[in-house]
C-alpha cells in the first residue's frame, strides 16, 4: 500500500468518526454504521424483511434496478432486474416481491429471479404486504390510486380510487387500510375484506403533507408524520381522533413503529430522526399525555426515508451528497445533481 492510499484511509476513517461522534445527541438512539455503496442513481423507499434478512433498495438512474443487501452485513447481495423503480414490498409466507417499477416487478425473494411484470397504470409508488389476507397493495399519486395484488399469483385483485395523492399506508390487522393523503391533508381508510374506501380522517386543522404513516396496532394508535407544519399528528385509528400533535422536523418522507420498545419514528430530509415515545397502556383511551418526543437525533441531511428491522429495532435510512442547484426559470422547480458514489446507508440504533 502506498502512503498516498494510506493517508487517504486514515482520513476516511478520521472522517467517518468525526461523522459517527457529531450525530449523537441526547437520548438512546445514535448512528451505529455508516455503509458507502456508491453508484450514480437516486433513490427512494427501502424494505427491510427481517425475516430472511434482506434489505431492499430501488435505485433509478445508472444505477437503476432494485438492489438487494444481507440486512446484518449491509454486503450486496443482488439485483432484480426492474429498471427505475420507488421499492418493494415483500410477502415472506410466499417468497415473493413486488417492486414498484412500471410495470410492476414481481419477483422470487430466495433466487432474485423475475416472475413477471404487472400492468397496474397510474405511476407506481408506494406499496405494503398485508399478511393477514396476502395481498400487496401498489399506491400511485395518479388513477388508479390503489392496484390490489394476489401476492401468490401477482393477479389484480381490484383496483381503486381514494381521491388523493397517496403515500405510505398500513394496516391494523382487524380489517383496516390507513393510506396518507399527501395533498388532502387527510388519512383515507380502506376495509380490507370489500377493498371499498369507509372514511377519511380530516387533519388539516393541525398539519397537512403527511407522507409517512405508522401504527400502534394493539392499541389503535396512528402516527401521521407531516412537513407542512414540521409536526407528526397521533390520532385514534377507530374513529380519527386527533390526540395529540408533536414537533419533528423539516421535510418528513417516512415513519415507523417498533411495538416492543413502543418508538415511533420520523425521518426528515433536514438530517434529523424524530423519536416519539409511547406510554400507552389503556386501549381504548390514549391522551395526550401518553407520548412526548424523547429524542430528535441529527442524522444527515437527506436522508428522509427509512425503514425498521423489527428484529433488532435498527432504523435505516439512506443519503448522498449532492452539488448546487443548477439555475431555474420561474415556476420550475430543478433538483441539484447527486455527486456519484456518495450514496451511503446509515443504521442507527441503542
Amino acid at each position: 500500500m502506498t502512503s498516498a492510499r494510506r493517508l487517504s484511509l486514515l482520513l476516511s476513517a478520521a472522517a467517518l468518526a468525526t461523522t459517527l461522534a457529531s450525530a449523537q445527541t441526547t437520548g438512546p438512539y445514535k448512528i451505529l454504521n455508516i455503509a458507502k455503496i456508491g453508484g450514480d442513481g437516486g433513490w427512494d423507499y427501502l424494505t427491510a424483511d427481517a425475516t430472511s434478512r434482506q434489505l431492499y433498495i430501488a435505485r433509478s438512474g445508472p444505477t437503476g434496478n432494485l438492489h438487494v443487501y444481507n440486512l446484518d452485513t449491509l454486503a450486496p447481495i443482488g439485483e432484480v432486474p426492474t429498471g427505475t423503480a420507488h421499492g418493494a414490498a415483500v410477502d415472506p409466507a410466499t417468497h415473493h416481491g413486488f417492486a414498484t417499477s412500471n410495470p410492476v416487478t414481481m419477483f422470487d425473494t430466495q433466487t432474485l429471479k423475475v416472475i413477471k411484470t404487472i400492468n397496474t397504470g397510474g405511476r407506481p409508488d408506494g406499496f405494503l404486504n398485508d399478511p393477514a389476507t396476502h395481498h400487496v397493495y401498489i399506491l400511485s399519486h395518479v388513477t388508479p390510486n390503489v392496484t390490489v395484488l394476489d401476492a401468490a399469483t401477482g393477479d389484480i385483485v381490484k383496483a381503486f380510487d381514494v381521491g388523493g395523492a397517496v403515500e405510505q399506508s398500513v394496516v391494523d390487522n382487524h380489517g383496516h387500510l390507513f393510506i396518507d393523503l399527501e395533498d388532502k391533508d387527510a388519512i383515507a381508510v380502506v376495509d380490507t375484506a370489500t377493498l371499498t374506501v369507509t372514511g377519511k380522517y380530516d387533519i388539516s386543522s393541525v398539519s397537512g403533507g403527511c407522507a409517512g404513516l405508522a401504527i400502534d396496532a394493539v392499541h389503535d394508535v396512528l402516527f401521521a408524520s407531516c412537513s407542512d407544519k414540521k409536526n407528526m399528528v397521533i390520532l385514534n385509528a377507530t374513529d380519527g381522533k386527533i390526540i395529540t400533535v408533536l414537533p419533528t422536523g423539516e421535510g418528513s418522507d417516512g415513519a415507523a413503529f417498533n411495538p416492543d420498545t413502543m418508538e415511533a419514528f420520523s425521518t426528515q430530509g433536514e438530517g434529523t430522526l424524530a423519536v416519539i415515545k409511547s406510554r400507552v397502556t389503556n386501549r381504548s383511551e390514549p391522551t395526550a399525555t401518553d407520548f412526548y418526543v424523547e429524542q430528535n437525533l441529527k442524522t444527515q441531511p437527506r436522508a428522509r426515508t427509512l425503514t425498521l428491522d423489527l428484529k433488532t429495532g435498527h432504523i435505516i435510512t439512506a443519503t448522498a451528497d449532492f452539488g448546487p442547484a443548477p439555475a431555474a426559470q420561474p415556476g420550475q422547480r430543478v433538483r441539484p445533481p447527486m455527486i456519484p458514489n456518495t450514496f451511503r446507508i446509515l443504521v442507527i440504533g441503542k
